[in-house]
């Protein structure tokens, strides 16, 4: 029974000791002097100003207030359901420098650092050339009824 218990136990251990390991919270999906900034904006896609975001490839740049430290890019992704992403423009793979932040490229729908030349898909943020960490993403939450997008971190 004793020798059950401490395998039992010991088994145990590991197993949270490993999904702690590899959870999201302790995760580094940015290098370590990217700032943390509170991002909690709202957009009514009915203005023509965010027009673009009723479409399927649609994108904007984002620079109010509380939108990060150098603002965001939103892309639409898909129609039904309305799905959006929220990309921080500070390169994640870098420490923020004069050149570091992100631009899009919309002769081929792509994410680029003019730093050190790394890019990502738009539409999946998925890394293609340079780095290997996606751009930094935040929440959204989308009102169909009154086309208000809300992100948030």
């Amino acid at each position: 029974m004793k020798k059950t218990f401490s395998s039992l136990t010991i088994l145990t251990f590991l197993i949270f000791s490993f999904l702690n390991i590899n959870s999201c919270n302790s995760r580094e999906d940015t290098v370590s002097c990217f700032p943390n900034t509170p991002i909690n904006v709202n957009l009514n896609l009915n203005l023509a100003l965010y027009n673009n975001l009723n479409f399927v490839g649609g994108w904007i740049y984002v620079d109010e207030q509380q939108s990060g430290t150098r603002g965001l890019i939103v892309v639409r992704t898909a129609d039904t359901p309305a799905q959006f992403k929220v990309y921080d423009r500070n390169a994640p793979h870098l420490c923020p420098d004069n050149n570091t932040t992100l631009e899009v490229k919309s002769d081929n729908n792509s994410i680029f650092c003019p730093k050190d030349n790394s890019t990502w898909i738009l539409i999946s943020g998925q890394p293609t050339a340079v780095s290997p960490l996606p751009p930094k993403t935040y929440f959204w939450n989308y009102d169909a009824s009154t086309k208000n997008l809300s992100l948030y971190n």
